[in-house]
This record gives C-alpha cells, sequence and structure tokens, in this order.
C-alpha cells in the first residue's frame, strides 16, 4: 500500500490508500475555507450591519423631511391641497431612490418639484380666487418658472446643498457595500492545487506516517499560509486604504455635505422660495398676464379670498427629533471598530496557523516530511511578489476575483 500516493509519500511501510490522501485533501481544503470564515466573522458582521443601520437610518431621515415639509404646506397653505403633498411626496421618493443607487439628476428632481409648485403657487397665492388653471396655461406657468426664476435663487440653492449631501450619502452606501463584496469574495476563494497539496503535506500526511498526535510547526503552517494567501494578501494595502477613505468621507459629511442637516431643514428652504414668490408677487403678476394672458381663461374672480393671504408669515418652527445617538456619533464608532481590523489581511495567515492545528513552537513538530526537534524557518514575507522563494507553495498570479475586488476597491478609494 502506498505505492500510488501521489503528495504524502511515505519512507516505508503506510496504512494510506489514494482514496483516503484524496479524502485527507478535500477535508484540508474544508478545514482552510472554514479558518477563513471564521477569521472574518467579526468584520463581516460588523460591516453588514452598520450597512443595514445606516440604509435604514437614512430612509427614516427621508421620512422625517418629507413628513416636516408636508406639515409646511398643511400649516401654511391649506388651499393647495393634496397636489402639494403629491409632488412633495414625489421629490422625496426620488431622493430614497437616489442614495439607493438610481442614476436619476438630482437637479433634475428638484427642477421638476419647483415646476409644479409653481402653478399651484401662482393660482392660489399671487391669482386667488380663480379655478385651477388650464392645461395650457399649467405650461405656460412652468416654463415662466424657469425663465423668469420666479423662486429667486432658493432652487440652485437646493440643487447645491442636496446633490452635495447625497452624493456624500450614496458613496459612503456604496463603500459599506462594497466592504460585504471583498469580505464575501475572501471568504469563498478556491485554492490552487499546490495549496491543496501543501495543506494536505501540512495537516494530514503525518497520519499516514502513523504519527496521528504529531502538530505541524508553528513557522512551517507560515511558509504554507503565506504560500496560499499570497493573493490575498495583496489585497492588505487597498483595505487600509479602503478604511481610510471611509474615515474621510465620514469626517467630511458635516454641513451641505450631512443629508440629515440639510432634508431636515428642506423644508425651510421651500417656505422661504414660496415667501419670495409671494413679494414679487405685484411685478411677477403684471409679468404673468404678459406672457401668458394668452393661456388664461377670463374667469369670475371670487368674492371669498383663501385663508393663506391671511396667515402668520413666520418661517414654520420645527421640533428636530432628538436621536440619542445622532448618525454622526455613529458613523465615528463605525471608523474606530472598522480601524482595529485594518491589519485583517495582512494577519490572515498567522490567525489561521493561530487557530488551527499547528502548535506555537517548532520544536518536536511535523515538517511536512517527519517529526523532527527544532524546524528552522525560512524567512518568507506575506504577500504575493514575495512568494518565489517559497518551497512549500508554489505561486501563479493573483486570482481573477481578487484582482477584480482590488481594481474595484481602487476605484471606491479615488471618489
Amino acid at each position: 500500500p502506498g505505492s500510488d500516493l501521489q503528495v504524502c509519500i511515505p519512507k516505508g511501510s503506510t496504512c494510506c490508500s489514494r482514496k483516503m490522501e484524496e479524502k485527507y485533501q478535500a477535508t484540508a481544503r474544508l478545514n482552510m475555507e472554514q479558518l477563513l470564515q471564521s477569521a472574518s466573522t467579526e468584520l463581516k458582521f460588523l460591516v453588514i450591519q452598520n450597512a443595514a443601520v445606516f440604509q435604514e437610518a437614512f430612509e427614516i431621515v427621508v421620512r422625517h423631511a418629507r413628513n416636516f415639509t408636508n406639515s409646511m404646506f398643511r400649516t401654511h397653505y391649506q388651499s393647495m391641497g393634496p397636489r402639494a403633498l403629491k409632488f412633495v411626496g414625489e421629490l422625496f421618493t426620488d431622493v430614497s431612490l437616489y442614495i439607493l443607487g438610481s442614476d436619476i439628476s438630482v437637479n433634475d428632481m428638484i427642477n421638476e418639484f419647483f415646476d409644479s409648485l409653481f402653478p399651484l403657487v401662482y393660482s392660489h397665492l399671487i391669482n386667488p380666487g380663480f379655478p385651477d388653471p388650464s392645461v395650457e396655461m399649467t405650461e405656460c406657468l412652468r416654463a415662466a418658472r424657469r425663465d423668469l426664476k420666479v423662486f429667486g435663487n432658493y432652487p440652485k440653492m437646493m440643487m447645491t446643498q442636496v446633490s452635495k449631501s447625497l452624493q456624500a450619502t450614496r458613496v459612503f452606501l456604496q463603500a459599506l457595500n462594497l466592504g460585504i463584496e471583498v469580505i464575501n469574495t475572501t471568504d469563498h476563494l478556491k485554492f490552487s492545487k499546490d495549496c491543496g497539496r501543501a495543506l494536505l503535506k501540512m495537516w494530514y500526511c503525518s497520519h499516514c506516517h502513523g504519527l496521528v498526535l504529531a502538530k505541524p510547526c508553528a513557522s512551517y503552517c507560515g511558509v504554507v499560509m503565506q504560500g496560499c494567501l499570497a493573493g490575498v494578501v495583496e489585497i492588505d494595502n487597498h483595505w487600509r486604504e479602503y478604511i481610510g477613505s471611509l474615515e474621510g468621507l465620514t469626517k467630511g459629511m458635516h454641513g451641505i455635505y450631512d443629508m440629515e442637516h440639510v432634508l431636515l431643514n428642506l423644508f425651510s428652504l421651500v417656505r422661504d422660495a414660496i415667501v419670495y414668490v409671494q413679494k414679487n408677487e405685484g411685478k411677477l403678476s403684471t409679468t404673468i398676464s404678459r406672457l401668458c394672458g394668452h393661456a388664461q381663461q377670463r374667469q369670475y374672480r371670487s368674492a371669498s379670498y383663501p385663508e393663506d393671504l391671511f396667515i402668520d408669515k413666520k418661517v414654520l418652527k420645527m421640533t428636530h427629533i432628538e436621536q440619542e445617538e445622532t448618525l454622526l456619533s455613529r458613523r465615528r464608532e463605525l471608523i474606530t471598530k472598522l480601524k482595529s481590523h485594518s491589519s485583517f489581511y495582512s494577519s490572515l495567515p498567522e490567525y489561521i496557523c493561530k487557530h488551527s492545528s499547528a502548535v506555537q513552537n517548532d520544536t518536536l513538530c511535523w515538517n511536512g516530511q517527519e517529526v523532527m526537534e527544532r524546524y528552522s524557518p525560512q524567512n518568507t514575507r506575506n504577500g504575493a511578489k514575495a512568494q518565489p522563494g517559497n518551497h512549500e507553495v508554489k505561486m501563479k498570479g493573483s486570482e481573477p476575483v481578487v484582482s477584480q475586488i482590488i481594481d474595484k476597491l481602487k476605484h471606491i478609494n479615488q471618489v
């Protein structure tokens, strides 16, 4: 027996057959995969949990912002009725879709909101008492809104603030989802044939020699792992940069780059924009009559004036929901925890050796061929470029999936 063995070639007699050797090899690969997955458990949970928490938190902010804006319309502009709320709803639906990655333009969604709002403002505040404008008149008013800058500079201010804050939010979520993808990819790597053989030799060939209790030398394990994980360890620098980029992004998420601050104050910008129209209603009314007169049907002015005209013009005071922990403090906490995992990829070989059956020293241990009194370690460094001298695992180029992940990390680090 043993003459057909390919890896665990015995010096004398052996109890192993080729079939046993194949089973051991499958077990060795499975061990490796399980050790990799247990190494990343804490980190993976941290990123997955935070991606879900932040996505939900952003959706709650959008919901509050929509409710604040709806309340402002209900309190100050009741006569505009449910149509104003419809436009508010459409705007914030677009905001949610944008955060989740939709290619909708922020400028387009805000332009559409003010285009839709102006005919309402005109027929209820500037020209009250008339029935709803015709389709032709509505189109004329929508066009006039941009040409005459009827809302002043408020739409542009809103575009700047919303686009900057939502872009930062969107990149932040994309970065967290990429973190999950990176860990999932390295959790399920397929190891090379050479690595499989080296794992078998290290963990199970001693069994074929009848040395069931022999454990691999710690330094020998280190050499095997550095060879097997050389491609994965190449991710290390990009992973550290990724955490640094995420930290830079979170530090910059304040003022107009903080969606919580921007969206929860959006109602007051909309209110100021409407007040701006009201202040200029005399001049505006004349210009609109000249521009859209052809479309305006002659209608009898109603004797009753809408209550909007008599409402106190003070800006609506909104009490912001006091959250026990703001998004800012949550982001800081995430970065602190992530930084403790910054050397995750470079420390994988060491982690796996510590948590597998390898002993912690190099005396009376298995070196892949026999039990020896003292193992003399090779000086092998981490990473694919450092592995040509690794006698245990022949290095091929990085796995394509690892190269793809590195490219994605490079891209998000530049955003």
